[in-house]
């Protein structure tokens, strides 16, 4: 079903999730980024936001938060098949390829990212064709909002100048 912009419905209602699941992580140390994932019926299964920070860990970004709590309330212990993943910034290599292994069905994002992205900005990870399994990708979904959220996290830390 679409909606009368040609979008499909729930798009933006995941990836407001993700950015309710990213505001948790304002006021920390780590970079205000959500994920949460969908059950093929659309009730959410996990919910994260960035942690590495928080836990010392180089693979708590919210996708991989997600899919691994995901995984343990569905499926057969780590597919996550008919599922729906949606993130407030497109996912980098690590977490394209996580979300490729998990059978992700789809992989919703806002704020596309040249520098790191792997979703279809610096790399394409998920639509390689040399990999079994491709999810349906949509990126660029309430963009703006998601790009505030990381300009007034690196607003915030960079030096202010005088004058």
């Amino acid at each position: 079903m679409e909606d009368s912009a040609g979008d499909p419905v729930g798009d933006e209602a995941a990836v407001r999730a993700a950015i309710e699941a990213a505001r948790a992580a304002i006021g920390t140390r780590d970079v205000p980024i959500g994920a949460v994932v969908l059950a093929p019926d659309g009730n959410r299964l996990a919910a994260a936001c960035n942690a590495r920070e928080e836990l010392g860990d180089p693979t708590a970004h919210a996708e991989i938060r997600a899919l691994r709590a995901a995984a343990r309330a569905y499926g057969d212990g780590w597919r996550l098949a008919g599922c729906t993943l949606a993130v407030t910034v497109e996912p980098c290599t690590m977490c394209a390829g996580a979300l490729v292994l998990a059978r992700v069905a789809k992989v919703v994002f806002g704020a596309w990212e040249p520098r790191t992205g792997a979703v279809g900005s610096l790399w394409d990870v998920v639509r390689d064709r040399r990999l079994n399994h491709r999810p349906e990708v949509r990126g660029g979904v309430l963009e703006r909002e998601c790009a505030r959220l990381l300009e007034d996290f690196f607003a915030e830390r960079r030096p202010h100048s005088a004058g």
